[in-house]
């Protein structure tokens, strides 16, 4: 008897039920509950509302290259299935990064409303393509429909979202940030960072040379056994990034990585950055899909892909990660501004695909700031997630 047939009769399987086992994963299934009973709890659910609505929030300035960031403007999606089941989304623009804002988001969200209403959960992926031929450049405001259909699907399955991407851990420690300030304010940052905890500091630079460098020598001189991430957020051009990266080293300091060093269009520019330092470079800001991804890998000019869900949504960002582990690049996560409900997303995501070097999902407000209640929890620097179905959110209502 052929292995596969022994172990077909040992396992008491059908060969039929042993391709949807291989094929979803035994972990794929919420306890006590068997293969046909999950199938049911998802077959033939409609869509029956979506709703769209703003959240606005002030927020301590956070200078990048890019700009300061002094609001976060983002949009709250809620879909309904037909069982009552509710799904959640959010979708968080930079403009100067995916070229999206609050009320081009919310209009490109009102204007599918139509489609996606009727639809049936499980063609989730089907309604993501189609959403991407119509709204291509609108990533955020796809991000926010395909968390809310991947948390309502998973709802409906009884499953946490991660356990559909693998289920590989449930707990992942983070980086934290400190943005563009003085070098003295950067020290006290770092001691505190430190003593929270924290092992991965990250921080933006890319304005001013001499004073990124001041800076960076205070983090490390306030947290001297803490690893530093560089975020240059695209703002020196190729030889100035080579410049500053090796003064840093001059200094004995040897971050873990240099993040987008240059123009995201500039893959030749970021390739003689990383043919030139032996510090790690990463692209960010030049990676939106997954032929960006193989641009990447076949000009060389990366050893590590940032994945950020507003960027790519999270079906792409699933191929953009297989493209960086074909070619033997590192993966990173990060966010924009965001609540808990989108970080949230990004932390199932991390959690359920696994192997991610790098993971930047510090949160920039409080739990009680989110649209919905629930979900991973986090202690810096650890987010944890629990056993409740989808991201684990439920209505505040």
């Amino acid at each position: 008897m052929s292995t596969r047939r022994a172990f077909i009769k040992k396992s008491g399987l059908t060969a039929g039920g042993l391709a949807t086992a291989t094929v979803l994963g035994g972990s794929m299934l919420p306890g006590g509950m068997s293969q046909s009973e999950s199938q049911q709890g998802a077959k033939g659910l409609k869509i029956t509302k979506m709703f769209a609505d703003p959240i606005n929030y002030e927020m301590e300035p956070f200078p990048i290259a890019l700009g300061v960031m002094t609001n976060l403007d983002n949009a709250f999606v809620r879909i309904v299935l037909e069982n009552g089941i509710e799904g959640y989304g959010e979708a968080a623009p930079i403009m100067t990064i995916n070229g999206e804002n609050q009320q081009t988001i919310l209009g490109t969200l009102n204007s599918c409303r139509e489609f996606i209403v009727g639809q049936d959960i499980n063609n989730y992926r089907s309604i993501a393509y189609t959403l991407k031929s119509a709204f291509w450049a609108q990533s955020a405001a796809r991000c926010a429909i395909e968390m809310a259909l991947l948390d309502a699907y998973t709802k409906t399955l009884g499953i946490p979202f991660y356990r559909l991407l693998g289920g590989t851990e449930t707990k992942i420690e983070t980086d934290y940030t400190i943005a563009i300030v003085p070098a003295e304010e950067a020290k006290r940052q770092a001691i505190k960072l430190a003593s929270e905890g924290f092992r991965i500091i990250k921080t933006k630079v890319g304005v001013n040379m001499k004073e990124d460098i001041d800076r960076v020598l205070a983090i490390k001189d306030g947290a001297p056994e803490c690893g530093l991430l560089i975020d240059a957020n695209q703002g020196y051009n190729p030889k100035t990034a080579l410049r500053f990266i090796n003064e840093v080293v001059k200094h004995d300091i040897y971050p873990v990585m240099f993040e987008q060093p240059v123009l995201k269009s500039d893959l030749a520019g970021m390739k003689y950055v990383r043919d030139n330092t032996e510090i790690l470079v990463g692209a960010d800001e030049s990676v939106f899909t997954r032929a960006d991804a193989i641009n990447v890998v076949r000009t060389g000019c990366a050893d590590a892909i940032n994945i950020k869900l507003m960027k790519s949504c999270i079906i792409e960002a699933l191929d953009i990660a297989a493209v960086a582990r074909s070619a033997n690049l590192k993966l990173m996560i990060g966010c924009m501004v965001e609540t808990n409900l989108a970080l949230a997303c990004a932390v199932h995501f991390a959690a359920g695909v696994g192997g991610f070097d790098f993971i930047d999902l510090d949160p920039s407000f409080d739990a009680t700031q989110c649209p919905v209640k629930g979900g991973p929890v986090y202690s810096p620097p650890y987010w944890t997630i629990g056993q409740g179905a989808g991201l684990g959110f439920t209505g505040r209502q």
